[in-house]
């Protein structure tokens, strides 16, 4: 019987946007199992894919080689019986898992000379295939006129309701959930000045402001929070990944850098209004018919750099409060009930 395996990527956004890729390869082979080795904080996003059999910790931290124990890891893996592997990763080190697995076909892109692992290898052509999504989807063999699948993750109301009431949350006054923080650099990161005032016209408007992010945003979160007088729900650094996606399912809206927290908002269904300045749309876009983009499509952007190389950030720090909030979507879900214990 077959059984399939995938290297999962490292960054919680492209996760998401390899569902599309997943579901592709459950079109094409029906019920044949696929699993798949991720680091420890992408795991719970590939635990809700439904095309998912089984997630495997990749214990390997980002840059370590350890080749004994990867070998160990590999070989380990092999007793499975996989027939084939799909590498989305591009480094060398992603590719050796398998390789030491013994999986018959092991698909990727070419790169950092792992040619002769990969004995399924392909060429990228960037200008055929300009997002990430459908990079993923052409190693599945689909055509390039094949749409890419919006990503859809399930939320688990009784796990939401319990960590609603552990925090005392509203959840019948529409909230404004804001994700400050992108784990790739600040050149990303819309500023918290920014944030804070755009939470104050929410504020008043008698909405709720709840802040996300992980134990990396917890300054930037604070920061808001103080600039708004601590009138916000700060949860950046106090929930997991698991409850902050099943938390953000109850925004009425999203305000969001480029980041993971974006993907994961636009497969959950909720409004998102997605802001692009060191980044590209056009490359890793908002993948949900409930999603705008706000960039102001400066000569020097997107550059694809941690911090600015000119220095002055006006990609982010010109973009204004009003700007963002003339794109944002004017529809919200209804409230959601939560069961009180």
């Amino acid at each position: 019987m077959n059984r399939f395996l995938v290297i999962a990527p490292a960054w919680i956004g492209d996760a998401v946007l390899s569902q599309s890729m997943l579901a592709h390869l459950k079109t094409r082979f029906g019920n044949t199992p696929i699993d798949v080795v991720a680091p420890s904080w992408v795991m719970p996003v590939y635990q809700r894919m439904p095309e998912v059999a089984a997630v495997i910790e990749n214990p390997f931290a980002h840059g370590e080689l350890k080749l004994a124990a990867r070998r160990a890891f590999g070989k380990q893996l092999g007793r499975t019986g996989y027939t084939q592997a799909w590498v989305l990763p591009n480094s060398f080190k992603s590719a050796l898992i398998p390789w030491f697995a013994g999986i018959p076909t092991i698909t990727g892109f070419r790169g950092e000379k792992r040619g002769w692992i990969l004995n399924d290898c392909r060429d990228l052509d960037e200008t055929l295939l300009p997002t990430m999504a459908g990079r993923f989807l052409a190693l599945a063999d689909a055509p390039v006129s094949v749409p890419f699948l919006y990503p859809k993750l399930p939320v688990h109301s009784a796990s939401r309701d319990i960590i609603a009431r552990r925090f005392n949350l509203d959840a019948v006054k529409p909230i404004l959930s804001l994700c400050p923080g992108a784990e790739f650099g600040p050149a990303k990161r819309w500023p918290a000045k920014h944030f804070a005032d755009l939470a104050l016209l929410q504020l008043q408007k008698g909405q709720q402001v709840w802040l996300f992010g992980g134990k990396a945003d917890s300054a930037v979160a604070d920061e808001i929070n103080r600039l708004t007088q601590g009138q916000c729900v700060n949860l950046a650094g106090k929930t997991t990944l698991d409850e902050a996606m099943d938390l953000l399912s109850l925004a009425s809206n999203v305000v969001t850098n480029d980041s993971g927290l974006m993907h994961i908002a636009c497969a959950l269904g909720v409004p998102v209004t997605a802001l692009y300045g060191s980044s590209s749309p056009n490359f890793t876009p908002p993948l949900s018919k409930k999603a705008r983009i706000v960039s102001l499509k400066l000569e020097c952007s997107p550059c694809f750099q941690r911090e600015c190389p000119l220095g002055h950030f006006r990609c982010m720090n010109d973009l204004t409060v009003q700007k963002v909030l003339d794109a944002m979507p004017s529809t919200a879900p209804a409230p959601i009930e939560i069961e009180r214990t």
